[in-house]
């Protein structure tokens, strides 16, 4: 059984001015997400599906899902905030979606085999679709899992701080820790990061959660589980998130599963701030120059 991509492609994109899912940046105005598709189908997946919020489908299934139709079978599924188990109610002051983790969970009645997930924005490289793919087809289990790990120096913007999560890993290549650092920037010739008041500096080198994860369907029963201990925890600060790379965590602190760290073995680069788009442009049509890919991908 082929591997599915999701796509979490339900962030509006505040950062950078407008629904950067949709942004025109490849030589024949592909998105980047076109780029992951077109990475991922040639390395052997067999569906791709999309979490986006309902507000933009028709815009989405316009400019997006059309010129899939025949390459790659695809499905839709829409994170709202809304979409919580019975017994909860949305606290009045909350405004932001629930997080990545809450975005997987959406799609669970669409995967029932082995799924890497990605954020929409995010520039992977073909090298990462293919070492996921193989993982996902042979080396996937209920209690192994995989992510694909970048250099924190390579997942940098020129123009503002990032989120990111910081990977400790064993001699045997299996993640022990991962540590979501917010406001990680380039400052005075050192990486730093801001934790009360206080900066801690990086190491260029350590690898990082780019959210690009290898997992098995039964990932969606820890979820559900997980949510419903968030929420009865989590809803006093309206701005609080479900983040995936918590969920990994937990389960691998409760001993549930290992997560493999895969060399990502390929270039990486998104557009989180406006001012990125420029050279994300000149990265891709480099990429198209060097033969990597076609001019006009569909």
């Amino acid at each position: 059984m082929k591997p599915t991509l999701l796509i979490l492609a339900a962030g509006m994109g505040s950062r950078y001015g407008g629904l950067k899912q949709l942004d025109h940046l490849g030589t024949s105005g592909e998105t980047i997400m076109d780029y992951s598709v077109f990475d991922a189908l040639r390395a052997g997946f067999g569906k791709v599906v999309f979490i986006i919020r309902k507000s933009f489908e028709k815009e989405f299934r316009e400019m997006f899902v059309s010129k899939l139709e025949g390459k790659i079978d695809v499905e839709l599924a829409f994170q709202e905030i809304d979409k919580i188990p019975a017994g909860f109610t949305v606290p009045a002051d909350r405004v932001k979606p629930w997080g990545t983790g809450h975005a997987i969970l959406m799609a669970k009645d669409l995967i029932n085999e082995p799924f890497a997930v990605i954020n929409a924005d995010d520039f992977y490289g073909a090298g990462a679709f293919e070492v996921m793919a193989k993982f996902l087809t042979n080396g996937i289990s209920e209690t192994e899992y995989a992510m694909c790990g970048y250099q924190l120096n390579k997942t940098l913007s020129d123009f503002g701080s990032v989120a990111r999560g910081i990977c400790s890993v064993d001699a045997d290549g299996f993640l022990t820790d991962i540590k979501e650092r917010t406001s990680i920037e380039r400052k005075n010739g050192k990486i730093i990061f801001t934790e009360n008041d206080k900066e801690v500096e990086l190491d260029e080198n350590v690898p990082v959660s780019m959210n690009f994860w290898g997992f098995a369907p039964n990932l969606f029963n820890h979820l559900e589980e997980k949510f419903t201990e968030f929420l009865k925890t989590g809803t006093a600060n309206p701005k609080s998130e479900f983040y995936i790379p918590f969920v990994v965590d937990d389960l691998m602190k409760e001993g549930k599963v290992k997560t493999k760290v895969l060399p990502a073995n390929a270039t990486w680069f998104g557009v989180t701030y406006k001012e990125d788009r420029p050279a994300t442009v000149a990265k891709i049509a480099d990429l198209v120059e060097k033969g990597l890919y076609p001019k006009k991908l569909w």
